[in-house]
């Protein structure tokens, strides 16, 4: 499959459509104030007056990134929010690979389905040499 192809055009969009979802259901259920959401963001450490906004800084990096025009804003967003996380789960000693890598992880995944149905951030970082320059 050729980068720039309807196929890695696709995969992207379907790497950024799990990211997407699920942003969403973390930031709508931190904005609803679920149980599971305050009390996970209370073992971090946050006030439960925070989650409500937390929530709201997730889903509109989330919205920024899921709109065409905005979407390199919401992925730079969504890194510094998924920064803010790891820094976190360090801060706490929680196991390295699993809690203090996963928010790396999932921005990995932004920023992978993002390079892949996006042309002009290809052209912004390119991870391959053309043949013939």
């Amino acid at each position: 499959m050729a980068v720039g192809s309807k196929g890695s055009t696709w995969t992207g969009r379907i790497i950024s459509g799990l990211v997407v979802l699920f942003l969403l259901f973390d930031s709508i259920s931190k904005l609803f104030k679920a149980r599971a959401a305050v009390d996970g963001s209370t073992e971090l450490g946050f006030a439960e007056h925070h989650v409500v906004a937390i929530g709201l800084l997730g889903l509109i990096s989330v919205l920024l990134y899921l709109y065409p025009k905005t979407d390199v804003l919401g992925a730079i967003l969504l890194t510094g929010y998924f920064g803010g996380a790891a820094a976190t789960h360090l801060r706490l000693d929680n196991p390295l690979f699993s809690y203090t890598l996963f928010p790396v992880y999932v921005g990995i995944l932004a920023w992978g389905g993002l390079w892949l149905r996006n042309e002009e951030v290809r052209s912004i970082i390119p991870l391959y040499k053309k043949r013939g320059k």
